[in-house]
């Protein structure tokens, strides 16, 4: 008899992953029956005809086919040559070898000094070891590692904001882990408050779960709120009292549109707090911000505060998988040190990355305010990230996945049910990416206005 269904473990059938869950299914059917789908359920930027950087794929096309830095003078402007050939003189053997399983070391020093350069301000003085960087197949692959860590008996538990990003409460439970769910404050734009913290842990406690990890996801998804440092601070002073590690989810940290705001790492703040007793893992990608390079899965991890046996294990871990995907670290490398002022590429990478990040500062505002126009619908500030989670009133009986289902079905819109992230009970709401093409974001927002109207 084959492999049955009733055959698999409890933690798979358990597994749920609502990004990409059964709306998105029934979307692909209705467009391959021919119906338009407008995607707005993942943060795929060029699926959404992002254009990617010129100066990106210039030099990962060199790097993947070195022959052509040989057939015009002209094909490639001289910085680009240069970069690729410094990157296929130190990656050794091109970019069809395995590397270090850590990742290459030339990527992992220019990530060093990226980190250096990014934290040090306000009188800090950063540093930041290559040895405890990782390079990973995007974001996603350094929380599964981190998670597989920590996770070690069944009721050992992980604190994550709801709402969340599906990787977390998916990934611990495929790891038979439990899910600690902390609340953020939909009526203050989403932020942090300590005593929910607090009110988490107590009821785990109760529960005999012990928590040892706590997820912050900043800027935040799927609710665009951006953490202030004070905020960040209270997160570092929690997990000291209560001894549990922080796992800071920082992939869109370039995705910042609040007037004033900007993104502030933890590693920045536990350093100029000169905290060494909380473990930290952070995680960054070329996916988000105004790379988009979502396909070319690069990323890193980058861990504080544990002993080297605990370095050993990490990179056991990564040397069962040999190592990330070598253009993914390629890409990774290109994003941490990109053109500077006076190379030849610097002011066509410029203009292009400030359109981007200028289009989506427009989207957002313009999302913010289609949405809250809509009677029944209330949307917090898009300060950063990628994404819209406005509440909504049903009719009685009705849920968030019904109504998204349904709001699939008659407009083509697809969009993520609120309850695949987490709320609070009694409410509900949808994510909404702010990647439509501008001229499309109208269309969107008169589809959800006239849906919300008439549906019943």
């Amino acid at each position: 008899m084959p492999l049955q269904k009733s055959d698999l473990s409890d933690a798979v059938i358990n597994t749920y992953y609502a990004v990409r869950g059964p709306i998105v299914a029934r979307a692909q059917q209705l467009e391959q029956a021919g119906k338009e789908i407008i995607y707005c359920n993942i943060g795929n930027p060029q699926a959404l005809k992002q254009k990617p950087l010129t100066y990106v794929r210039n030099t990962l096309a060199a790097c993947e086919q070195p022959g052509l830095l040989n057939i015009s003078d002209n094909f490639f402007m001289e910085d680009i040559k240069e970069k690729a050939r410094h990157i296929l003189e130190q990656s050794k053997h091109g970019l069809g070898a395995y590397s270090e399983s850590k990742g290459i070391r030339f990527v992992r020093n220019a990530i060093s000094d990226f980190i250096k350069s990014r934290d040090s301000f306000d009188g800090v003085e950063q540093t930041a070891d290559p040895e405890h960087i990782y390079l990973t197949d995007g974001a996603s692959k350094g929380v599964q590692a981190a998670l597989t860590l920590l996770i070690a008996e069944k009721n050992d538990g992980i604190l994550i904001p709801i709402p969340q990003y599906p990787l977390y409460s998916a990934t611990i439970t495929l790891y038979n882990g439990q899910q600690i769910g902390y609340y953020l404050d939909e009526e203050t734009g989403w932020s942090l408050d300590e005593r929910m913290l607090e009110d988490a842990i107590q009821e785990a406690l109760a529960k005999g779960i012990r928590a040892r990890a706590i997820v912050v996801i900043n800027p935040g998804n799927p609710t665009g709120g951006v953490l202030t440092e004070d905020n960040i601070r209270m997160v570092i002073r929690f997990a000291k009292r209560h001894n549990i590690t922080i796992l800071a989810d920082e992939v869109y940290q370039e995705n910042i549109y609040k007037p004033g705001a900007r993104f502030i790492s933890f590693a920045h703040v536990m350093t100029s707090m000169r905290e060494q007793e909380v473990s930290l893992f952070s995680f960054h990608s070329v996916s988000k911000g105004f790379f988009g390079e979502c396909g070319h899965r690069g990323g890193y991890m980058e861990v504080r505060n544990l002993p080297c046996e605990v370095i050993d294990q990490i990179t056991k871990l990564q040397s069962i998988s040999l190592c990330a995907n070598l253009p993914g670290q390629i890409l990774t490398y290109l994003m941490v040190s990109p053109p500077k002022p006076g190379d030849p590429s610097f002011q066509q990478f410029a203009n292009e990355r400030n359109a981007i990040l200028t289009e989506l500062a427009k989207r957002a505002k313009m999302l913010q305010e289609g949405l809250n126009s809509i009677p029944g619908y209330r949307c917090q500030p898009i300060d950063g990230a990628m994404y819209a989670f406005p509440s909504i009133t049903l009719p009685p009986g009705k849920s968030d996945d019904d109504y998204c289902m349904a709001l699939l079905e008659q407009t083509g819109v697809c969009v993520v049910a609120g309850s695949g992230f987490g709320q609070k009970p009694g409410t509900a709401h949808f994510r909404t990416t702010i990647l439509p093409p501008t001229e499309q974001i109208d269309r969107v927002v008169d589809a959800l206005e006239k849906f919300h109207r008439t549906w019943k």
